[in-house]
């Protein structure tokens, strides 16, 4: 198969598709890859490092999107949209659910869309969104901490504390990959961390873990009120797979904290868990609303993108591998998981979340 990975274009993304390596892997499979010109110089990936792996390095982004199956990062941009083609494989982060503009434009592309957020391993897990989870709760972390900053807006506030000084209290909603990765980072700064979820089993685990250094809530309104309302950076890290983020932090929630703090929305991809969350950029990461500083940066990873890149190759190279020897028909086929990721066939919305929350008919994908 003839595999495109195109330069990213959204604000400040500076990941791609494919490391060198992957390029390598599928080449040596049999497959033609093409990658466009300075894809990945960004982050220390040129061309001739393309080349040396046996890609073919074009021009253009319709060189790119010319191919049968195209491996991406981010949602396609406007730009992109009017390159797609009927029957073209799209294989990138997708979040539809949060969407509908992008979304009702891909169905009338008729793609193949293939979301990594919603392709699912055995035990359930996500395992090509939980890489970059990872890698977005620890920043969520470092913007959070940085935001606090008084020349960022915030309260001042030193997450860590000094002697003689109490430390900085951080609420986080979510106990997955972002929520504990958040976690461990905060405790590394040596904040009071306070972790918030409805899976019993998941906080029980956690308090296995880190014990006493790590507080642990079950999710209920009234403790999501009293939490919220007195920290000094809440991270929101909820997630239902390919569904809207349910609004946990309502306006006035967010009236009631204290001036400065801050609200680092990792789900904001999924439309955000506070009603006063909207997407912002790397090149204006911040608004500050109702006195709270919001860091709402839709695509977090890109801020470590080389990290965030070789990670995300080491989780998707084995599904594109499948996709590319297999076709998506068979390999869809043989991994139940990988047809969990099949959001969009043909002009059809083939996962259930992402049409109950849109209002699409649901169509079962048909083989």
């Amino acid at each position: 198969m003839i595999i495109g990975v195109p330069k990213e274009i959204k604000d400040h993304e500076f990941r791609v598709g494919l490391t060198p390596t992957g390029v390598r892997a599928l080449v040596d499979a049999g497959h033609e890859v093409r990658v466009e010109t300075r894809a990945g110089a960004a982050i220390g990936y040129g061309d001739e490092r393309y080349a040396a792996a046996g890609a073919q390095v074009v021009a253009s982004a319709a060189d790119v999107f010319a191919c049968p199956m195209v491996i991406k990062v981010k949602e396609p941009q406007p730009a992109e949209i009017g390159l797609l083609k009927e029957g073209q494989i799209l294989f990138t982060y997708l979040h539809l659910a949060a969407d509908a503009e992008l979304t009702r434009a891909l169905v009338e592309s008729k793609i193949v869309g293939i979301a990594y957020e919603t392709v699912s391993d055995l035990q359930g897990r996500l395992p090509l969104l939980t890489p970059m989870s990872e890698v977005a709760g620890r920043i969520a972390i470092q913007a959070g901490a940085t935001s606090l900053q008084m020349n960022h807006g915030g309260s001042g506030v030193l997450l860590g504390g000094v002697p003689g000084v109490m430390p900085g209290k951080v609420v986080i909603l979510g106990a997955g990959s972002v929520g504990s990765e958040a976690a461990k980072m905060a405790m590394g700064l040596g904040a009071d961390v306070t972790i918030v979820d409805i899976n019993l089993n998941r906080l029980r685990y956690l308090d296995d873990v880190f014990g006493s250094r790590l507080k642990t809530c079950y999710s209920q309104a009234g403790a999501i009120d009293a939490l919220v309302s007195d920290a000094d950076l809440v991270v929101g890290s909820v997630l239902i797979p390919g569904k809207r983020a349910p609004k946990l932090i309502s306006r006035d929630l967010v009236r009631r904290m204290r001036p400065g703090s801050v609200l680092a929305d990792v789900c904001i991809d999924q439309g955000g868990c506070a009603e006063t969350s909207r997407p912002t950029t790397h090149s204006a990461p911040t608004y500050i609303e109702e006195g709270v500083v919001h860091y709402c940066v839709t695509n977090m990873p890109a801020a470590c993108a080389r990290t965030s890149t070789q990670a995300l190759t080491h989780s998707t190279l084995p599904y594109a591998l499948k996709l590319a020897s297999l076709g998506y028909r068979e390999a869809m086929k043989q991994d139940a998981g990988l047809l969990n990721g099949l959001n969009l066939h043909l002009g059809q919305v083939t996962h259930p979340s992402v049409a109950a929350d849109l209002g699409y008919a649901y169509q079962p994908y048909q083989p």
